[in-house]
């Protein structure tokens, strides 16, 4: 790696001394922060659960990859256990703010090949050189989540009905906390879970912009509508355009489903309204993290002209 000071030298602090290691106050606690899971036993060391991307949500990645998403996760307080850095990562002002907030942070900071870092993100995740080891994500609530943001106005939500790819995942969240979002709602069946590729396309902003897991999305949704959102559904088909349906003055649920499978059915009636983004007659339909992107836009949009 650019800026060793000897070859096969442990990267420390970023060769800042021990005065710089001092920080600036204690880290509020790891259990006061909704993506943190406490899996040890008094007197037990941790145990790393096994990667089932795609599979079960529950079962959370050990990683987060990539240079963006390691330093939104490390500024704002994710607890981390070691920064894997690559032997031939090159410095940059990313690199920097990671080995300045890590070393702040006393996180042990290590070297390893890149056939290492590859198994050790997994397959077709880009690490850009840059791995941190994390606990467990900790799924948040939906209902807490939907507390949350009613109680800071303006509530918008995301629920993916049947996403199944994390870098869709990944897109949806990220446009989810550009848009103002509280976070995005995943069933816990027949759903991508957080993993390290959705680390890496949301930027990091899994930090701003939680995931929450539904036993059964149809009964959260239904759930939510009690508690005064209004549910709105994403379809491709001779719906109603977005533009056309007020969505500024009331409470949120966005609903987009799997490309090409849609909305399931029991999700779709449980809409209060079925909304469309009008396309070119000659593109049939758009990505899902693409069609949830534009379909924020629009209420954000609405709630800035009132």
């Amino acid at each position: 790696m650019a800026g060793r000071q000897s070859p096969g030298k442990r990267v420390g602090s970023g060769g800042r001394g021990k005065k710089a290691l001092e920080g600036k106050g204690p880290t509020p606690k790891a259990r006061d922060r909704h993506w943190y899971s406490d899996k040890k036993k008094p007197g037990r060391p941790a145990q790393r659960q096994p990667r089932q991307e795609g599979r079960d949500p529950l079962t959370s990645p050990s990683v987060v990859c990539g240079k963006n998403p390691v330093v939104e996760a490390l500024r704002a307080g994710v607890p981390a256990s070691q920064l894997t850095l690559s032997v031939k990562l090159q410095r940059d002002q990313r690199v920097n703010d990671i080995l300045d907030v890590a070393g702040k942070r006393h996180i042990p900071i290590t070297e390893a090949t890149i056939p290492e870092l590859d198994r050790l993100a997994g397959p077709d995740v880009t690490h850009q050189g840059v791995i941190l080891t994390v606990p467990p994500y900790r799924y948040d609530e939906p209902l807490d989540m939907a507390e949350r943001a009613l109680d800071r106005g303006n509530a918008l939500l995301v629920a993916a009905d049947g996403i199944t790819d994390p870098r869709n995942l990944g897109a949806i969240v990220r446009s989810t906390a550009a848009f103002g979002g509280s976070g995005v709602i995943v069933p816990k069946r027949r759903s991508v879970g957080v993993t390290p590729a959705v680390w890496k396309t949301s930027a990091g902003q899994l930090t701003h912009s939680p995931v929450a897991l539904a036993s059964n999305l149809t009964q959260t949704l239904k759930s939510l509508k009690e508690r005064g959102f209004f549910v709105v559904g994403l379809a491709g088909d001779n719906s109603d355009p977005i533009g056309s349906v007020a969505l500024g003055d009331v409470p949120i649920v966005l609903v987009v489903g799997a490309e090409g499978a849609g909305l399931s059915r029991l999700v779709r009636e449980t809409c209060d309204k079925i909304v469309a983004i009008p396309l070119d007659p000659k593109t049939e339909s758009l990505n899902a993290s693409v069609a949830t992107g534009i379909a924020l836009y629009e209420v954000n949009r609405q709630r800035q002209c009132m």
